[in-house]
């Protein structure tokens, strides 16, 4: 069960003053919403737990404030300056120890460090383990999205770009992540799994050929959404607009939850998504039809060329 009793959480809704708690958890936590919920219902608290959907903290549930005095979000870290949300993000080690692979793939003397939010804490340490071997570290600040330093989201990658750096270690899951920061960056990216304890390369070309193999299928389509979504760190109206106005065969489609069964029903031969850029790089296989990213639907359209192909961010 997921303990926060070291946390300063309790101390922060005292001073809210507030009485109706709602609750808000991402998909790998919200199995332990209740056990959360039991504590604050202890302390005098009247609890509402959000039971909706919720994959980072640009997907508050904000309707819940209709109904409840203060949001806790927890998972992650503010991407905005949303009132009446109180963040709590999880704190995980890492074994500095499982790091000594990454001597043998690292090629530079200086890299720049990222990690996601679990890890941010960690850097300074894994940068002295580094200086200790003769690699030097650069740890830069991010943008008003990640408050962190050294802090990257799917969709936000400055703190990787700051670096100026040739080559990038990235520590965190999967491989999402580091593919992002090599197609924002163009460095060389060592991406060290801390817990399977692993490092390897990452290398963009694999996607990037699914990517062109997307943006060729899409000149075919007869009619285009573009996806702008209601979700409160997503919403990016202007873009969905601009792009929307670059072909008489699109349309503006208004989402909350992006799902294939959605896209589906709707029918479009193609799909331009302006909401979490990860929908359309990661999930693309789940979606019956091309989604499309906006600098990719601006090759479609011609007014990018492919050389000048970036990765999707929210700025």
């Amino acid at each position: 069960m997921l303990k926060i009793h070291n946390s300063d959480i309790f101390l922060r809704l005292k001073e809210s003053g507030a009485k109706k708690i709602a609750l808000q958890f991402p998909e790998g936590l919200k199995r332990e919403a209740y056990s959360f919920a039991d504590e604050l219902k202890n302390k005098g608290y009247s609890v509402i737990i959000s039971g909706d959907p919720c994959w980072g903290a640009c997907d508050l549930d904000l309707s819940s404030l209709s109904t409840a005095d203060i949001l806790v979000h927890y998972g992650h870290a503010p991407v905005d300056d949303t009132q009446n949300v109180i963040y709590e993000f999880i704190r995980q080690d890492i074994d500095l120890n499982s790091l000594e692979q990454i001597q043998d793939i690292i090629e530079d003397k200086r890299v720049g460090l990222v990690t996601t939010i679990q890890h941010v804490h960690e850097l300074d340490k894994v940068s002295d383990f580094l200086k200790e071997r003769g690699i030097e570290s650069v740890i830069s600040e991010g943008s008003t999205r990640t408050p962190y330093r050294g802090q990257i989201l799917g969709c936000t990658y400055e703190a990787a770009k700051n670096t100026k750096c040739k080559e990038i270690l990235f520590i965190g899951t999967g491989v999402f992540h580091p593919l992002g920061v090599s197609l924002a960056t163009g460095a060389r990216v060592v991406a060290f799994d801390p817990y399977m304890k692993k490092a390897l390369v990452v290398d963009p070309e694999r996607l990037l050929r699914q990517r062109f193999a997307k943006i060729e299928k899409a000149k075919e389509a007869e009619k285009i959404g573009i996806i702008l979504s209601k979700k409160s760190g997503q919403k990016r109206e202007e873009l969905a607009e601009r792009l929307c106005s670059l072909s008489d065969k699109a349309y503006l489609i208004s989402m909350g939850e992006v799902t294939p069964d959605a896209l589906l029903n709707l029918g479009f031969d193609a799909y331009v998504n302006t909401s979490c850029p990860r929908l359309a790089y990661d999930d693309q296989a789940r979606y019956p039809v091309p989604m499309l990213s906006p600098q990719e639907f601006e090759i479609v359209c011609g007014v990018r060329d492919w050389e000048d192909y970036t990765i999707d961010e929210i700025i």
